[in-house]
């Protein structure tokens, strides 16, 4: 059976640039419905022992749907911190930013516009391949890159419930604020 996640960070940690109250609806209630919910589908299903993330590639229907918005939920809540002004990456994931974007600022256009421009609900991810490159995909509702053999490093939240309460309709105004959360660190250990 799957948990809940805890927070790396306390309810109110992230404002302005996500509330207590996005963070108790996101992370109390939406992601607590995903593990809910998978928890009650996976008896006798077949995956009731396997890893999150096996459950991600080897699923369909429900239960992919469920284990991938939980999947995705972990690795987007585990790598945010409070906000911190000019907030760039640093170590091997800068490097690597820097040779394949040609700057942080050419990624950070890139995977704005890729999370601005997903129609509708989903995800935008920075992953590596098998040979460390890195790709920026857009995963509608609750696709993530594992299921195409990729490392997911970095993502953010597309789905409405992720933003609304503080930024309305105005999704490009919230992925150009979650810059200032991203926790570097926890991006360099996936990548490494």
């Amino acid at each position: 059976m799957f948990s809940l996640i805890t927070l790396p960070f306390a309810p109110d940690a992230l404002q302005p640039v996500i509330s207590a109250d996005t963070i108790a609806l996101h992370h109390g209630k939406h992601l607590q419905t995903y593990v809910n919910n998978l928890n009650a589908a996976l008896p006798g299903s077949g995956f009731e022992e396997l890893p999150l993330e096996e459950i991600v590639k080897k699923s369909s229907g429900g239960i992919f749907n469920n284990a991938g918005q939980i999947l995705n939920h972990n690795l987007y809540f585990q790598a945010l911190r409070a906000p911190q002004a000019d907030n760039r990456p640093t170590g091997k994931i800068a490097a690597a930013i820097e040779a394949q974007f040609g700057s942080f600022e050419a990624f950070q256009k890139e995977f704005t516009q890729k999370g601005t421009t997903l129609f509708g609900s989903g995800w935008v991810w920075l992953s590596a391949d098998a040979d460390g490159k890195l790709v920026i995909t857009q995963e509608p509702n609750a696709q993530n890159p594992v299921t195409r053999g990729l490392r997911p490093l970095l993502t953010f939240d597309v789905w409405e419930h992720a933003y609304y309460v503080d930024y309305q309709n105005r999704r490009a105004d919230h992925l150009a604020a979650l810059w200032q959360l991203i926790n570097w660190e926890v991006i360099n250990q996936r990548y490494e």
